[in-house]
């Protein structure tokens, strides 16, 4: 079987930078699912599309090829084109969550998401990666952290001293994520729940390492 890795959490509780840890020690492709909404949030942004146009959203998704290569930051490229530094702004971070509540476009980008981990051994991050995308995994884990730590975290990745603002945008993230009728956040039974806060990422990725068989 392969062996696969699947963490869950809400934004800023250290998902990507534990998850790049362990791809790297352990030798897993990494795939970075929310990555994914946030390319076809740039394209509906190009679109001129709004967070109400899942629809035509979900379309967009159907026709980009989105891959992803070596590296770190792991490069993302849509139809070719490298759009890393392009879909880490706060506005496509803002439209991707709002647009991933439709229906349509997580169908599209579920399947997508499932055929790749059929293709070997990966670690994933996400918001449903342990309940809908790889409810199998070998290891499940769901990350947490509170919202005041989060939108620290978030602020001295961004390099932006607002954190007040940042702690609005997470705190509606949140509320989206958690209400949103197909695949909300939610904890699998089976899912490790690990408390961030006071932890380095290293710290963190030992005790998801050690969780493995």
């Amino acid at each position: 079987m392969n062996r696969v890795i699947a963490i869950d959490g809400p934004a800023g509780a250290g998902k990507s930078t534990v998850a790049k840890i362990l791809a790297r020690r352990l030798g897993l492709r990494y795939l970075d699912t929310g990555a994914m909404y946030r390319a076809v949030a740039l394209l509906a942004t190009r679109a001129g599309l709004q967070p109400e146009d899942g629809a035509e959203a979900a379309r967009l998704a159907e026709q980009a090829e989105i891959t992803f290569g070596h590296g770190d930051p792991q490069p993302v490229l849509v139809n070719g084109e490298d759009i890393t530094s392009l879909i880490r702004t706060p506005e496509i971070s803002e439209l991707a969550s709002a647009l991933s509540a439709h229906s349509a476009l997580r169908q599209v980008l579920v399947a997508r998401q499932k055929e790749l981990i059929q293709t070997g051994d990966w670690i994933l991050e996400g918001r449903d990666t342990t309940t809908v995308v790889a409810p199998h995994a070998t290891v499940k884990v769901f990350l947490t952290a509170s919202l005041e730590e989060r939108a620290k975290r978030r602020s001295l990745e961004l390099g932006r001293e607002d954190v007040s603002e940042l702690t609005r945008m997470i705190s509606e993230r949140d509320h989206r994520d958690y209400t949103r009728e197909d695949s909300p956040l939610t904890m699998s039974p089976d899912a490790h729940r690990l408390e961030t806060f006071g932890l380095s990422a290293e710290e963190v990725a030992n005790r998801i390492a050690a969780l493995l068989p």
